[in-house]
């Protein structure tokens, strides 16, 4: 498994300030957009770590109300 690190990432839901923390293994724009849409609701997550997993890309989450994603190592 490959050494995990700590994520902060920030986003827009419809207008509100929304933050949280992540554990992963790696991090970049795509991934911190995937993630703020999971904690927005609108994202899946997979029932097993093997599973696909299907990500939304930023126009789609935009289109759902969450904007401005910004990541940084915690």
């Amino acid at each position: 498994m490959a050494q995990e690190h700590h994520y902060r990432i920030d986003y827009l839901l419809d207008g509100a300030y929304k933050s949280f923390y992540i554990r992963a293994a790696r991090m970049d724009n795509a991934e911190a957009w995937h993630w703020a849409t999971v904690d927005a609701g609108f994202g899946e997550l997979p029932k097993y770590r093997s599973d696909p997993v299907i990500k939304l890309s930023k126009p789609k989450a935009e289109r759902l109300g969450v904007t401005s994603v910004e990541w940084s190592p915690a």
